[in-house]
């Protein structure tokens, strides 16, 4: 049940990082991030310690 955890907390990562970048580079307005260089290089970490938390947790879930 653990692993589950840590897969859907690493995806929620994904799409919070994703959602950052975007608003970064400016695609998505309305808000202080829009245009701000520093969501360009956060979201984009955010998404690939996701990423990494939900292939981990996907694969210690699948042997156990």
């Amino acid at each position: 049940m653990r692993n589950w955890t840590v897969a859907v907390v690493g995806l929620v990562l994904v799409v919070v990082g994703v959602f950052w970048a975007l608003q970064g580079f400016g695609t998505i307005g309305g808000s202080f991030m829009s245009n701000n260089s520093a969501f360009e290089i956060i979201g984009p970490v955010v998404a690939v310690i996701g990423l990494l938390l939900a292939i981990v947790g996907i694969r210690r879930a699948r042997s156990a």
